[in-house]
Parts: structure tokens; C-alpha cells; sequence
């Protein structure tokens, strides 16, 4: 029995509780199934009298003794107290626990999935860095928690795509691009361009690509350079991040949204809904009237557009494509565009509740040999995404920076996430697959295969721990994806990789010696390969392989 097969048993329960009169009130719309923390309170716990009894008005206790009349008869439910105030915990039946072991199997790759989600078309925009200078550290981070948050989406049964927008419009693209023209021409850089070595490459592929570049005309040279550099490096941020593992299924320009009157026709609607007015010769958006605290600029007097109407046209054209939800995943110093999207959402006539999420990242810290390698893009001083897989690999990469909230300041020391022990947590639960691939061969070599399986006979404490673990699974993942929180699946991971090797040690595969081979050791050979799979699961979530051999 599976927590999911538990919540509706206990939803079954309380509806008869209902239908008999013992309690009033209204069925619950889900039931909330958690591990019992001690294993001596039984292998699950439920808070569902408690929530119940107001609404009864009854005492918990009472709500939770008439459930755990209609609840201990059922199949496969060995006990059911009530305990505290109102909870309920839960014993299975030995048979029916380990029979989850069988039911993963079985599901395989897709156990775990599940469709809460189902139905949803989200956009997920993440990276959408400046096409001015490679993919950097801070880029990377949101590159491997953007596309774990893909893939736990995904999982829990949404439409998702991947997306990533280009800022190929305004100052920025024209100073790297004259960068590029004054390199070529052997002129030094303006102050504020750009200087890294990266702009003396470009500058050279670009000559070699358009040999006549610089006999035209300046303006008409430095033209070469903007539609050529830009796509050098965008396609070289294409490239860096595929090594990374990370795909996108849309590469949006915001140069294409200006081109074809997107913006303006994105303004000229937000106008006719009375958000936009003009003042002092440019044009504003009233976004006081959702709670900021100063209206913002649409087009300076200059005539020059700002971002935020770039912005607004994009959202715009994002829920124009269909998508229910949109998710922003910005950076530490992108506070002040929570206020401002939620403002566009709210000028389009949407509840940004409903349709927006924006995260915000914080810094990433690289330290080597203790000293801290700092970050300047345009001073040339960067650590790039390749400079980081070159450094730690693309699995200790992508783990070290899945593994933590996005909201919290991170440190990475690369000698201690490149460490081949147990205190480096990715190898850690690659280690743990591998074992369970290792104990899988020897298994076989001695003839114990999964012909035989008999559920009661896995009766040990460790196996109780680790079939629980092995049950969290589906709920571990709704709740990264309810919660936009890929770092759960890696630290349930770790949890999970413990309680593996605690049972891997007290409760052998193999017998001892010349031991007779019996069907708890072919059953304990099911509970190794469920493991195998969950873990090759939860790995695949965080974009990490799952090796068969360390």
C-alpha cells in the first residue's frame, strides 16, 4: 500500500464516518499522509481528525477514534491508533508494505510521476542572459535548478516549456558590438564596453566569417558585427549549456518583439485599458494602482523604450501562447521586478496569484585552493559554465547547485564537491545507485533473480525504514513542483541513500558463506531494485546520471 493508496483509504473512511452520521461537516478535498517520525507510532500519521473537528464541531479525538473504526478493517492496515490530540497513526501490514516494492518495480521509470499538475501549460524562463559574453557561473546555477524545476514539473504531469529570452535590444547589444569593431580594428575598447578575451575571439571569427568587414563603412561594419557577434554567442550559450544538459525549447528574441510592433501594440492595449497615460513628454504605466510605489516608465522623452515594456510585451505574448502559468527565474539583483511583473499581470487582467511566479536567486560564491575567484564580465575576469564543467563535471556541477534553495547565498569549494567520498553528497547517492546495480550482478551471478516474491517475509525494522523512504517518492516530487523546489528530490535523495546502506548492511541479498538461497533473499533482491529505481529516478529529475559502476 502506497501513501497515495493510504490518503484514499482514509478519504474512503471518512466518507462513510459521513454517510453514518458520526461526524458533520463536509469531505475533505485531500487527505495529508506524512512518515510517522518514530517508527514506533507505526509507519504513517495523519493530521485529517483534527482539520475535521472544527467543522464537526466535535473534539479531534473523538473525529479521529470513529475514522480509525472505519479505517482498521481495511486490507493491508495492520493497526490504527489515535494519539495526542487527534492524530492517527497508522501500522500497515508487513505484506502490504512491502508490497511496494513490487508496485515500483513494476512502474519503473515513471514511479513517482503523477498528474497533479496535469492540464497546466507552464512557461519556464530561466538563464535569458545578455548575448554580450559567455554563460557565467551565476547564469549556471539557474541553468541546473531551471532545468531540475522542468523536469519535476514535467513529472507531476504538466505541459512545461523550457524558455529562454534573449536580450538582443538597446545599449548593451550596440557597446558589444562596437567592442567587437574596435578589437578587429586594433582600437582600444570605450571604458564601458567590453574587454574579456572572449571579445577578441568573437571579433576574429566574425572577420574570418565576412573577410570585407572592416572596408565598409563604420556604421555598416559595426552592423556586421551586431547580427553576427550575437549569433556566435548565442549559439556558443546554445552549446554550453547542452554540455550542461540543459535544452531549451524556446530561444525568444526581445530584438523580434520591437521588430514586428509587438511592444508597441502591447503598449497601445495596456492605453486602452486606462493604465497608461503621458506626462513630461514620455509615457508612463500606472502601476500605483497595484500596490508599487511610484508609477514606472514605459518610453523615456528620449523616445527610447525602457525594459519594463519589453516586459510587458513578452508576458503578454507568453499567456497570448496559451500558458496558464508563468514562471520567472531572475537574479539576486532583479528584487524590484517582482512589483513590476505582477504589476503587468494585473494591467492585462490577470490575478498574478493565479498566473505568475517569479524566484529570486542568490549569489554563488566559487572558491579554489581558498581563495574566492571573483566574477566581471566585462573586465574579462568571469568563470564561465564551461570553466565550471572543466573544474567539477557536469553531475557535481548540476547536484551542488540543485541541492539548495534558490533563495539561499551559496559557496561552492570545488575540491569538496569533486571529492570522491561519503561527505560529498552526490557521490554520495551515486554511490548508493551503484550498489544497488553491484548487488544487483552478484544477485543474479548466484541465480537470485525477481521470480519469487513474497511480501511478508520483508519484516525487519530496516526494510519498514526503507520501503517508507522508497513510498515518500511521489509526494516528495508534488511537493518540489507545488512549491517550485527542486533541492527536496536532492535531499530526499540523501536521506534515502542512507537508509539504503543502513539496510544494504543489516540485511544481506546474498547468504553468508554457502548459505541456501530463500525466498527472503529473492525478495530482498525486489527491495534492492525498487531502490535502484528510485534513486535512477530522483537523479534524473536534477538532470545527474545514475552510474552502474564507481
Amino acid at each position: 500500500m502506497t501513501p497515495a493508496d493510504l490518503s484514499g483509504a482514509v478519504r474512503a473512511a471518512v466518507a462513510q464516518c459521513l454517510a453514518a452520521g458520526d461526524f458533520g461537516g463536509a469531505p475533505p478535498a485531500d487527505v495529508l499522509i506524512e512518515r510517522a517520525k518514530n517508527p514506533e507510532h507505526g509507519d504513517y500519521t495523519t493530521n485529517i481528525a483534527m482539520r475535521l473537528a472544527k467543522p464537526a464541531g466535535r473534539a479531534a479525538r473523538d473525529v479521529a477514534a470513529a475514522i480509525a473504526a472505519r479505517l482498521a478493517p481495511v486490507e493491508g492496515i495492520a493497526r490504527v491508533e489515535v494519539a495526542g490530540p487527534g492524530f492517527l497513526n497508522i501500522t500497515l501490514a508487513t505484506a502490504s508494505l512491502g508490497e511496494l516494492a513490487r508496485a515500483i518495480v513494476s512502474a519503473g521509470a515513471s514511479y513517482g510521476h503523477g498528474d497533479a499538475l496535469a492540464g497546466q501549460r507552464i512557461n519556464l524562463e530561466f538563464v535569458s542572459a545578455n548575448p554580450t559574453g559567455p554563460v557565467h557561473l551565476g547564469h549556471t546555477r539557474w541553468a541546473a535548478l531551471g532545468d531540475s524545476l522542468r523536469r519535476v514539473l514535467a513529472a507531476t504531469g504538466a505541459e512545461v516549456v523550457a524558455e529562454h529570452y534573449i536580450n538582443d535590444f538597446g545599449a548593451q547589444i550596440d557597446k558589444f558590438a562596437a567592442s567587437l569593431d574596435a578589437v578587429a580594428r586594433g582600437r582600444e575598447v570605450a571604458e564601458d564596453g567590453y574587454h574579456g578575451e572572449y571579445v577578441v575571439d568573437v571579433a576574429k571569427q566574425v572577420v574570418d566569417a565576412h573577410p570585407d568587414v572592416l572596408g565598409l563603412p563604420e556604421d555598416q561594419a559595426v552592423a556586421v558585427f551586431t547580427s553576427v557577434g550575437y549569433q556566435l554567442m548565442v549559439d556558443a550559450a546554445r552549446t554550453s549549456l547542452q554540455r550542461f544538459r540543459v535544452e531549451f525549447d524556446v530561444w525568444f528574441s526581445e530584438r523580434s518583439m520591437h521588430a514586428s510592433g509587438e511592444v508597441e501594440a502591447a503598449l497601445e492595449l495596456l492605453r486602452e485599458q486606462g493604465h497608461v497615460y503621458d506626462t513630461d513628454g514620455a509615457v508612463w504605466l500606472r502601476t500605483t494602482d497595484f500596490g508599487d510605489d511610484r508609477d514606472r516608465v514605459l518610453i523615456r522623452s528620449n523616445g527610447e523604450k525602457t525594459y519594463l515594456a519589453a516586459d510587458a510585451a513578452y508576458y503578454l505574448d507568453k499567456r497570448r501562447r496559451g500558458f496558464d502559468r508563468c514562471i520567472y527565474l531572475l537574479g539576486a539583483d532583479h528584487h524590484g521586478y517582482i512589483g513590476r511583473l505582477r504589476t503587468i499581470a494585473a494591467c492585462a487582467g490577470d490575478d498574478p496569484d493565479q498566473t505568475l511566479d517569479v524566484l529570486i536567486g542568490q549569489l554563488v560564491r566559487l572558491v579554489r585552493d581558498g581563495h574566492e575567484v571573483r566574477l566581471s564580465k566585462r573586465a574579462g575576469t568571469i568563470v564561465t559554465l564551461d570553466d565550471f564543467v572543466d573544474l567539477v563535471g557536469v553531475d557535481a556541477g548540476r547536484y551542488s547547485l540543485a541541492r539548495w534553495s534558490a533563495d539561499t547565498p551559496l559557496t561552492l569549494d570545488v575540491a569538496e564537491i569533486t571529492r570522491s567520498s561519503n561527505d560529498n553528497p552526490v557521490y554520495y547517492v551515486q554511490y548508493a545507485h551503484a550498489r544497488t546495480c553491484n548487488a544487483k550482478r552478484n544477485a543474479a551471478e548466484l541465480g537470485i533473480r525477481l521470480d519469487v516474491f513474497r511480501p511478508e517475509l520483508l519484516d525487519s525494522p530496516h526494510e519498514s525504514v526503507l520501503l517508507a523512504a522508497l513510498g515518500d517518492f511521489p509526494s516528495v516530487v508534488a511537493t518540489a513542483a507545488e512549491l517550485r523546489a527542486p533541492h527536496r528530490v536532492a535531499r530526499y535523495l540523501e536521506e534515502l541513500a542512507g537508509s539504503y546502506h543502513r539496510w544494504y548492511d543489516a540485511c544481506r541479498i546474498i547468504p553468508s558463506g554457502d548459505g541456501e538461497i530463500t525466498d527472503v533473499n529473492r525478495t530482498r533482491a525486489w527491495l534492492n531494485d525498487a531502490t535502484r529505481i528510485v534513486l535512477a529516478n530522483g537523479l534524473d529529475l536534477l538532470g545527474v546520471s545514475a552510474p552502474e559502476r564507481m
